[in-house]
């Protein structure tokens, strides 16, 4: 295991939770181990472990990419993961009024469609 990849391990579970991280390894087999390691090393040693911006900074960065990109599927982990990055909902707002502006009102208005859902789950659970 290379340094990346340990530190990478350490980011995600940092930021998704061991809950999250332990489903995802169960989960991985030979056929997209390779995609893990790229993931693990790439975007959670490298962008995610830096530190020139806040966590709760690159989290609402995150999710406005996401939304502006349309990758939908990744935003109710990504508002999961708020509740360890600091970003708070109000946070998460503004980042999405960012995304409506500059990438259009439908992208933003199903993002925050997916964001209060998963936040009404979080609240609903013990």
């Amino acid at each position: 295991m290379t340094e990346r990849h340990k530190t990478g391990s350490e980011t995600r579970r940092a930021v998704l939770g061991d809950a999250h991280v332990d489903r995802a390894s169960v989960a991985t087999t030979a056929f997209d181990q390779p995609f893990q390691d790229l993931i693990t090393e790439g975007a959670w040693g490298t962008v995610w472990a830096d530190d020139t911006i806040t966590r709760r900074e690159r989290s609402m960065l995150t999710l406005a990419l996401l939304a502006a990109t349309g990758n939908f599927e990744e935003i109710p982990m990504h508002i999961r993961a708020t509740a360890r990055t600091g970003a708070s909902p109000e946070d998460v707002m503004q980042a999405l009024m960012h995304v409506a502006i500059y990438a259009g009102v439908p992208r933003a208005n199903h993002a925050i469609k997916l964001a209060k859902a998963t936040y009404a789950e979080m609240e609903a659970e013990p």
